[in-house]
């Protein structure tokens, strides 16, 4: 290719990725060898041993992120958007439209995301203790400091989040270009020692290594797989550089830094088999020990800052897709729509992660907690893989059971090494998991059921529009917008409203909000507009799962459009919904319960879709489910 038609933004986007995509893998080589070598389930760093690891780890690297993430999976953009739940909107319609319950394939892509959750809760934690715990290889002495100094940078990391991470992320890059040029070269001047180590690109020595030690070592596979613990939350970030960028930056750089460092740990090992207690630390001469302990915690800050915006990200995408309650999002970027804050995220995460940071007090105790939630995400996002690669892209069959085969061979391998684990640890994120995974769909099922409560009991528009012209009402000059969640029957909220004898204003507008299955929707396709006659309109605004819910800015391009609306006087009226648990409801008591807790505990209508709130107002409508 010549250099005529590289894209100009190519080298700057891939600078972006390191910064936001690979920070939580790239700080893997901090404790992922000495997971191997040294604890409960450690092996002897015998030649044999790590030889037989590391070419486990290469194999890892190579199948599951280069090929599997990084060629294949990052194909499964949704017009740019990556992620668990964008590729579960991948799916084809027959797979995610049925009446009643949540479809099977959707329920995959909702547990995975559900344990993206307790992702962004363990990687900021156990990040952070590996670096600073690299102060106590230093001296004894900072020991007893490491989980306060822990908790500290914490906080400071969850603090900074409501300023956006705008200004802060530029210099990501560069930090990370620092951190992962340091990593080769701590590994190359450990490699040069004992070169030997680079025999272990044979396949034989991990089968060998599962001969020579049966079930244990089977249970190394826990320690190996924290190599490739990013592979998701790098797809997730797809939206922010692209997918071109994200492969350069990994060919270019992460892929041979992180296999360097590998592979000069294992040359250490082999030279100091007492240097397993932290195998990372130890390849750095004594006196750039400290300046590493400060690159290692900048790199997990920015590991850290990844996961925490990813689940800012999740959360609005659960919202648009009906599977979460309405979150006071803020946007911190005036020209990046998807730098978004959740406050009430932000301090959930805070808090869970400094629990299980004083709960586990090291990363070697973390560790068994940090591989399952990955690994079955990983499981997860084979199984959707499939589907779409089959129906969708519509891929031969053998290519796509021999590549998913592959895929899931290994993920499923590395889960029942780590399910091994749960009694130390495992249990964690997947009672995170299972939580959240409880929340989606109680408030998925929940809304459905309200809905079909109020449709049922609406009156039919057209019955409505005959008793608007039959016996009208008074009539005054100016808008109201009805919202409404119904897409047929007369909206609750307006029943009230003609029912306390107010009059009507000229013009009426029935509003419901509509959110697609992809990212962003063009200002083209925002409105669709029918009237009803008698002044009284449909309208249907349509937004993608990524798009800010402004409904004052819509319904400014309905009026270019042709509706006759003033847009300084519209009244906008809301149904405030009072929820009742029934006996006869379609859920158990503890469900409806839960569903009505998290409806009272919503954002306000009127915040979320950006409603002024001297135009709004509210009437009770009583709810039975």
């Amino acid at each position: 290719m010549s250099h005529d038609n590289l894209d100009p933004k190519l080298l700057p986007l891939a600078l972006t990725a390191l910064g936001v995509v690979y920070g939580d893998i790239g700080t893997s080589p901090l404790y992922a060898m000495r997971e191997c070598f040294y604890g409960p389930h450690a092996v002897a760093a015998t030649p044999g041993n790590v030889l037989g690891v590391l070419s486990m780890i290469l194999y890892a690297l190579l199948i599951v992120i280069s090929l599997k993430y990084v060629t294949i999976v990052l194909r499964a953009d949704n017009r740019g958007e990556g992620g668990i739940l964008a590729l579960t909107a991948l799916l084809p319609e027959q797979r995610t439209r049925t009446k009643g319950r949540i479809p099977t394939m959707v329920l995959f892509g909702l547990f995975g995301a559900a344990l993206l959750y307790g992702d962004g809760m363990i990687t900021p934690a156990i990040t952070v203790l590996s670096a600073v715990e690299g102060l106590s290889v230093a001296t004894p002495v900072f020991d007893r400091f490491v989980v306060p100094i822990t908790i500290g940078i914490l906080v400071a990391v969850f603090a900074i989040q409501r300023h956006g991470t705008d200004r802060i992320g530029k210099l990501f890059g560069p930090i990370m270009v620092i951190w992962f040029v340091t990593l080769a070269a701590l590994g190359l001047r450990s490699l040069m020692l004992w070169p030997e180590v680079l025999w272990a690109v044979d396949p034989r020595y991990a089968v060998r290594f599962f001969q020579e030690h049966g079930s244990h070592g089977f249970m190394v596979l826990g320690g190996v797989v924290l190599v490739i613990t990013g592979g998701e939350s790098l797809y997730a970030d797809m939206g922010h550089c692209g997918r071109t960028p994200i492969r350069v930056a990994w060919f270019g750089l992460v892929l041979p830094a992180l296999l360097l460092n590998y592979f000069g740990q294992g040359a250490l090992l082999l030279l100091q088999p007492e240097a397993a207690s932290n195998p990372f630390f130890g390849l750095s001469p004594g006196w750039a020990l400290l300046p590493l302990v400060a690159l290692s915690t900048a790199a997990a800050i920015i590991a850290s800052q990844a996961l925490i915006s990813g689940a800012f990200s999740l959360t609005r995408q659960a919202v648009q897709l009906g599977f979460s309650p309405r979150v006071a999002i803020e946007h911190t970027s005036s020209h990046e729509i998807g730098q978004v804050y959740v406050p009430p995220v932000n301090w959930m995460l805070m808090v869970s992660t400094i629990a299980i940071v004083i709960g586990f007090q090291t990363s070697a105790s973390l560790a068994a907690a940090y591989g399952i939630a990955v690994t079955l995400t990983m499981v997860m996002t084979a199984v959707l893989l499939h589907t779409v690669a089959l129906e969708r892209w519509k891929w031969p069959a053998a290519l796509v059971f021999a590549a998913t085969g592959l895929f899931l061979s290994i993920d499923l391998t590395f889960f029942a090494a780590n399910a091994l684990k749960i009694a130390q640890g495992g249990w964690l994120p997947m009672a995170i998991g299972a939580v959240i995974f409880t929340l989606m769909t109680t408030w998925k099922t929940g809304r459905r059921l309200a809905n079909e409560w109020l449709s049922a009991r609406s009156e039919p528009i057209d019955t409505f529009l005959d008793r608007l012209e039959s016996d009208p009402p008074q009539r005054v000059p100016g808008t109201a917008v009805f919202m409404t969640a119904q897409a047929r029957g007369t909206p609750p909220a307006l029943a009230q409203y003609l029912r306390g004898n107010r009059p009507l204003p000229q013009t009426v507008v029935l509003l419901v909000v509509k959110t697609y299955p992809w990212p962003y929707v063009g200002p083209e396709e925002r409105v669709s507009i029918k009237s009803q006659g008698d002044g009284v309109y449909d309208v249907t605004l349509y937004f993608g799962f990524m798009d800010e819910t402004d409904v004052p800015k819509a319904l400014a391009l309905a009026r270019q459009d042709g509706l006759p609306i003033d847009l300084d006087d519209i009244t906008y009226v809301l149904g405030r919904e009072t929820l009742v648990s029934t006996r006869s409801g379609g859920m158990a008591r503890w469900r409806e319960a839960l569903f009505v807790l998290m409806a009272r505990h919503a954002a306000r209508a009127t915040d979320y879709f950006r409603l002024p709130p001297e135009r709004v107002v509210e009437l009770g409508v009583r709810v039975e489910i």
